[in-house]
């Protein structure tokens, strides 16, 4: 949950020489290193909602996350090497206070030379025959798991996961030619034109290949890690230390900080490409329509990126075996300047193709509406709002209340009488935008109370008197509906404005955070990164707070993640839930929530497909949870036909239709005509709402809201 307010605002209550850490500019990284480390600690001391103090107790917990980031699968470190961090372990404090290296150092360094190792490890175990028919067994829940109390163990370890992936890349490999006779069998049966060539391997060709798949994987692997810097890992380091204050407290490098503003504001400054890497190669990935790379009409998918040239006057810099976010980084840059890019095409050509780098939007950040046209003969709206995505910086950007505004108007020029609005997924985003979507369905009232550190409340209230629907309003949300999505579904559910149908209960993220800057505070123009903090925490109108807890459905259906441990009640270091008074605000009282429950209710036990679905969760979440696997080829292969015989029964569920028919508006016809790429958006998004159950119930309900059961 984001707030849009500058933050002197509430930097007015400290006094300001308290936060100015006076640092010369560091010289290399380990001065920025440490002072980033200190800033960091003050930060956090001064402005978290709730600090913790920095003592031994703060530095065990830390030390234990540290290592479940680091290190989560126990595949790096020796016990020998855990034994010699544990000295450390009630320091850590200490060292942020002062911002010491020496553990960060010590751990890193480590992991550097484990991983040399283990890369020589894996190397002596793909040169030697490779036995899939011993009786052994990899642990697979790391919490099972011991760490290697030798090399002898860490090689033993290696080479068990090395075989799991083996199998698995057979258990592919059957699965393909599994699929490809069925679809043989297919086009004999009904005379088609048979084009389908059958690759059929041995047994011990598949084992072959898959160890060579499984060879080249790991190869990568080791090659992209050895790439990276010992600074990437620092940021690591130091959400060890913000994550234990709470798990939405975070430090951002200058460079992730960037690529979360491009995800925030839903567009990007470049080429319009995607990149992708293969075998230590760059490589051009899908082309967006109408961006600078499809426009120049020379670049296609599949292209060798060779090198880039960022700037006219630069020299054009070799990106083989770059890692993707640093040639991304090149390629990137100011709106209206040039970029070059070497690239050898299939045929063996090389040439160089300049663009003008533009701003290229993100399309799936941002809402978009449908005609449903339900077997009553009546038309419904769906919206889809995936972020509640805002752009601060520029007075013409989007914003996610804009874009519900437009959308609603576009339905209603095609006289639906109902709305769903879906927030499944929807991780939120900006909270000023709650209440201006709240002001498109009612009139203006309270939609959220806020809480600081120092336990002033505070009432924000949309003040729009002139909603643009008043007309039947459902909301869909599930377990990873977050923050701002949990703010709208609470507070229209307040009020009596919607029902909210779906997962028992949402993810319960009731607290919002800021970026602060880290060189605000510092006598220098270097850039240090942020600190995303938690500065306040949110709750209904009704005082509760939606932390832990979430938002309880009028209307349950449990899904996929109602079976799995998602949402905040299941992190160690959450903020806890609690309570203030409420808020005066008017309760509308024209749902009859008993009624459309009970219909629902009714409905949902006699549908088959939902039933299915459920039993489906559970076997899945069953899975997961399985803290072994045999390696053993013969008793994988076995295992795998167990499940296969299994997944059969839930084959049902991919050949699902709603019976939902979708229409979608004039203008975005127009546009599929030249835009292929959003046509292919198109066709999958409708095919995917065709499959959507919960959908389907949720134009049954919004049918019983018309009709007043």
């Amino acid at each position: 949950m984001w707030k849009n307010f500058k933050l002197n605002k509430f930097l007015l209550l400290i006094p300001l020489t308290s936060l100015m850490f006076c640092f010369n500019s560091p010289k290399n990284d380990d001065e920025k290193m440490q002072t980033i480390m200190v800033s960091v600690k003050n930060t956090l001391s001064y402005l978290h909602y709730s600090p913790k103090p920095i003592n031994d107790a703060y530095s065990k917990d830390v030390y234990k996350h540290y290592f479940e980031l680091v290190d989560p699968a126990k595949r790096y470190f020796l016990q020998a090497d855990m034994e010699e961090f544990s000295k450390h372990e009630t320091k850590l404090d200490d060292y942020l206070n002062t911002g010491d290296l020496t553990f960060y150092k010590l751990t890193i360094d480590r992991l550097y030379q484990r991983v040399d190792e283990i890369d020589k490890i894996t190397q002596d175990i793909f040169n030697k025959p490779i036995n899939l028919e011993e009786d052994e067994s990899l642990t697979l829940e790391p919490k099972s798991k011991k760490i290697p109390a030798n090399k002898q163990e860490q090689y033993n370890e290696w080479k068990k996961f090395i075989k799991y992936n083996i199998l698995q890349e057979i258990e592919s490999m059957n699965s393909k030619e599994e699929a490809q006779k069925v679809k043989k069998d297919s086009v004999q049966k009904y005379k088609l034109n048979d084009t389908i060539k059958l690759e059929i391997l041995t047994p011990d060709q598949k084992i072959k290949k898959a160890t060579d798949e499984v060879k080249d994987l790991v190869k990568d692997t080791f090659t992209r890690f050895k790439k990276r810097k010992k600074m990437d890992w620092f940021t690591v380091y130091m959400n060890a230390y913000t994550e234990v204050f709470d798990p939405h407290t975070n430090y951002y490098s200058p460079k992730d900080k960037e690529d979360f503003d491009t995800q925030f504001v839903g567009k990007v400054i470049g080429i319009g490409a995607i990149i992708q890497e293969k075998k230590g190669n760059l490589y051009l990935g899908a082309l967006t329509i109408g961006a600078p790379a499809w426009k120049s009409k020379q670049l296609s998918e599949g292209d060798k990126i060779l090198k880039v040239k960022s700037k006219p006057k630069d020299d054009a810099v070799n990106v083989v075996g770059m890692l993707v976010d640093e040639a991304v980084r090149l390629i990137r840059g100011e709106k209206g300047t040039p970029v070059t890019l070497t690239i050898q095409k299939k045929d063996g050509t090389i040439k160089d193709v300049t663009m003008v780098r533009e701003e290229v939007a993100i399309e799936d950040t941002f809402a978009r509406s449908i005609v449903v046209n339900s077997p009553n003969g009546k038309k419904y709206g769906f919206i889809n709002l995936p972020s509640f995505n805002a752009d601060f910086e520029n007075a013409n950007g989007r914003n996610a209340s804009d874009d519900i505004k437009n959308e609603i108007i576009k339905l209603k020029a095609q006289n639906i009488e109902g709305i769903v609005l879906d927030l499944r997924n929807n991780g939120g985003g900006s909270l000023t935008e709650v209440g201006d979507i709240m002001g498109l369905f009612m009139e203006a009232g309270p939609y959220v109370q806020v809480k600081d550190g120092n336990g002033k409340i505070q009432t924000l209230k949309n003040k729009n008197e002139t909603p643009i629907w008043t007309g039947p309003l459902v909301i869909m949300q599930n377990e990873l509906s977050a923050s701002a999505s949990e703010i709208l579904a609470g507070v229209m559910q307040d009020y009596g404005r919607a029902m909210i149908i779906g997962s028992p209960q949402s993810f319960g993220k009731g607290t919002v955070q800021t970026f602060v800057d880290l060189n605000r505070f510092l006598n220098t123009e270097d850039d240090f990164g942020s600190l995303k903090l938690t500065i306040q925490k949110f709750y209904r109108i009704t005082g509760e707070s939606t932390q832990r807890k979430g938002i309880v459905s009028d209307i349950k259906m449990k899904d996929f993640f109602t079976y799995a441990e998602i949402g905040e009640r299941y992190d160690d270091y959450a903020l806890a839930w609690d309570k203030i008074p409420s808020t005066k605000f008017q309760k509308l009282n024209y749902l009859d929530i008993p009624a459309l429950e009970k219909a629902s209710g009714e409905r949902m036990a006699k549908n088959s497909n939902y039933q299915l679905l459920l039993e489906s969760a559970q076997w899945r979440e069953k899975l997961d949870k399985e803290e072994s696997i045999t390696l053993n080829l013969k008793k994988f292969n076995e295992l795998m036909k167990q499940r296969k015989a299994q997944i059969e029964k839930f084959k049902a569920l991919t050949k699902f239709d709603n019976g939902l028919k979708f229409t979608i508006y004039p203008e975005e016809v127009e546009r599929e005509k030249k835009d292929e790429a959003f046509k292919k958006k198109t066709e999958m998004w409708m095919k995917n709402l065709r499959k959507d159950s919960y959908l389907q119930e949720a134009m049954n309900i919004i049918s019983d809201m018309s009709k007043k059961i």
